[in-house]
């Protein structure tokens, strides 16, 4: 009986790590301020990887950049570029080595400065989910 509780005690410290969060990607967004800001892009990178996801590419090996450029026009055209990269990690920093990238494109007529936001938000989801796809096979 004393033995199993000793095993127990042995074992809790090892059930506390497999529950603890999984370590977290680095993710950098280099976009044009008034179109996406770092927290909307880590929301969108972060959407919960699946499981398979993140056993192919640990956060420790591979972290990720977004970009997403774009404007209004003089015809009030809303046009977004969004390009997603999984890059390498050295140290705390990424190294610029894409492994692999993907980009959309998307306008909006008559678009109004707040459905250019959300357009660079969906085209931003849309690059993510298009290198998720990409890296993951089914």
């Amino acid at each position: 009986m004393k033995i199993s509780k000793l095993i127990a005690v042995m074992l809790l410290p090892c059930a506390s790590l497999a529950l603890a969060a999984p370590a977290k990607y680095i993710i950098t967004d280099h976009s044009t301020a008034p179109w996406m800001d770092q927290a909307t892009a880590e929301g969108i990178w972060l959407k919960a990887p699946s499981a398979k996801f993140v056993k192919l590419y640990p956060a420790k090996k591979w972290g990720f950049l977004s970009q997403v450029e774009g404007g209004i026009d003089a015809s009030k055209t809303c046009v977004i570029t969004a390009r997603t990269l999984m890059l390498p990690v050295s140290g705390k920093e990424l190294l610029f080595k894409p492994a692999k990238s993907a980009t959309t494109f998307g306008q909006q007529a008559n678009a109004s400065i707040e459905q250019c936001k959300a357009l660079a938000a969906s085209k931003l989801d849309e690059a993510v989910q298009a290198l998720g796809s990409a890296l993951v096979p089914n």
